[in-house]
């Protein structure tokens, strides 16, 4: 009986011993883990700095361009220049300058309305709503 007891504790070590010897990863396989996700991260991080350098230009030009419009609508129907301020909307990290000019004797095709954003990209809008960069100015 002491015997057999004992035959099935060292079986009972053995099977344990062959289990343990391969639960787990090698410190060579996290390191290459690491090194892949590290790879990974330094492709994706300009990638979504430029996403979010397009998301705020495409959201001055956007403010720019309905500006533009709805000054060349109230020129033509007689009154003032527009109050830019509306244009404005709150848009976490996006901080839009709108900056309108009429010569005297104006008329729609005249207007200028130039839009910058927080990276100093400068967009105007006139007459027809288009909106291109620009450089300086209209």
């Amino acid at each position: 009986m002491r015997a057999t007891f004992n035959s099935l504790l060292a079986a009972k070590r053995r099977e344990r011993a062959e289990e343990t010897g391969d639960a787990g990863f090698s410190l060579i396989e996290l390191i290459i883990v690491v090194v892949i996700i590290g790879i990974l991260v330094a492709i994706a991080l300009p990638l979504f700095a430029f996403i979010q350098q397009t998301a705020v230009d495409g959201a001055t030009q956007a403010t720019t361009k309905n500006a533009a419009t709805t000054a060349v609508a109230q020129l033509a129907s007689g009154a003032a220049a527009p109050d830019l301020a509306k244009f404005n909307p709150p848009t976490a990290g996006v901080s839009t300058t709108l900056t309108v000019s009429v010569a005297s004797g104006s008329t729609p095709s005249d207007i200028c309305i130039q839009g910058s954003d927080t990276a100093g990209l400068k967009y105007k809008g006139g007459a027809g709503g288009t909106v291109f960069k620009s450089g300086p100015g209209c």
